[in-house]
């Protein structure tokens, strides 16, 4: 009589508990988050099978999908029986999920509030674990032109030049524009730093006749708008 307490092979379980099985009989939405990511990883190292390695990563990340979405492939690599690989076909299958959600919700060719601007920006700034800013490039008749990457920074800040952003805006003959940019911490206060900035943007657009339609600042739980505030 086998103990309890040795690990079984995926392919000793009963074949409707096996996680590829189980999905062809039952149907994806049968499957746990556990036993969808086992199949993504394929196999499990001498000691777990599969899916009670997707489960230790998924308990890493608190059972939490996004959380889980944000992880590097040096990161996945640490847990023993993931390689670079399977590390790899995780993060891609989570950004595919990412990218099926986005699509769900067209962005908005014109920008007529803050919520256009954030659902025209959340594709580039979801799940970063480093600062970014955007500006986005706008017509006359409130179109969107363009989108550009100013800069990336770390985790606390990045470096916003108001001449390269400009010039970008002159480039491509924009009438205004929006700056954007993401706090990987999640929280959604400006900093004097924020705030300095697009007074100094606003200053200097007015200079140029070219105006800065809102500053807004983006987690992944929600965004604050400079110009739903009064701050502009």
């Amino acid at each position: 009589m086998e103990e309890y307490g040795n690990n079984l092979s995926i392919k000793s379980w009963a074949e409707e508990d096996r996680p590829r099985e189980k999905l062809s009989g039952q149907g994806r939405r049968a499957l746990t988050d556990a036993e969808l990511i086992a199949i993504l990883i394929g196999s499990g190292s001498r000691n777990e099978t599969a899916v009670e390695l997707s489960k230790r990563i998924l308990h890493h990340y608190e059972n939490d999908l996004n959380k889980l979405g944000k992880a590097s492939i040096s990161e996945l690599s640490k847990f023993k029986g993931i390689g670079e690989a399977k590390a790899i076909s995780i993060i891609a299958a989570l950004e595919i999920g990412r990218r099926r959600g986005e699509t769900e919700t067209k962005a908005p060719e014109t920008l007529t509030c803050s919520r256009d601007i954030y659902n025209v920006m959340r594709r580039h700034l979801m799940d970063l674990n480093h600062e970014e800013f955007w500006i986005i490039l706008v017509s006359r008749s409130s179109k969107v032109i363009g989108k550009e990457l100013i800069s990336k920074g770390g985790l606390n800040g990045t470096v916003a030049d108001p001449r390269i952003i400009y010039h970008v805006a002159i480039q491509h003959q924009a009438s205004s524009i929006v700056l954007i940019h993401n706090h990987p911490s999640g929280n959604l206060k400006p900093s004097r730093e924020d705030i300095f900035l697009t007074k100094k943007m606003v200053e200097a657009g007015r200079l140029l006749d070219i105006n800065v339609l809102d500053h807004v600042i983006m987690t992944d739980n929600g965004y604050f708008s400079f110009g739903d505030e009064g701050m502009l």
